[in-house]
């Protein structure tokens, strides 16, 4: 008797994501993982600690704290002001019709072109 292991939900993860989810939700969670890895990561990459972050934004270091783990939904201008000290603003630009796993953000920096950043 072979002893194959059987998951109750699916065998992964994207399973059941594909049956629990409509593609617009998955595009929007994907959408936000993007957003709060790209903070995390231009952060880490100045160097600087949430504390350091608050200090320069104004935004509370508990908040970022949250925002970095995914637990609150921050308002847009809470977003930009702590993009702001790291250098980064948001931009609007198409989307695919379809949407895709992993989204990618494009970022400006002062005094260059639009770049884009693939996320880590």
């Amino acid at each position: 008797m072979s002893k194959t292991k059987v998951s109750p939900i699916g065998s992964s993860w994207e399973d059941f994501e594909k049956r629990t989810f409509t593609p617009e939700e998955i595009m929007e969670s994907d959408l936000r993982v993007a957003l709060i890895s790209e903070l995390i990561h231009a952060r880490q990459d100045k160097g600087i600690t949430q504390k350091q972050l608050e200090e320069a934004s104004g935004v509370k270091q508990p908040v970022i704290a949250r925002m970095e783990r995914g637990t609150t939904d921050p308002q847009l201008m809470t977003i930009l002001k702590i993009l702001r000290p790291l250098g980064k603003t948001l931009a609007i630009v198409p989307i695919d019709a379809k949407p895709h796993k992993r989204v990618n953000l494009k970022t400006f920096k002062k005094g260059s072109g639009l770049k884009q950043k693939p996320l880590r």
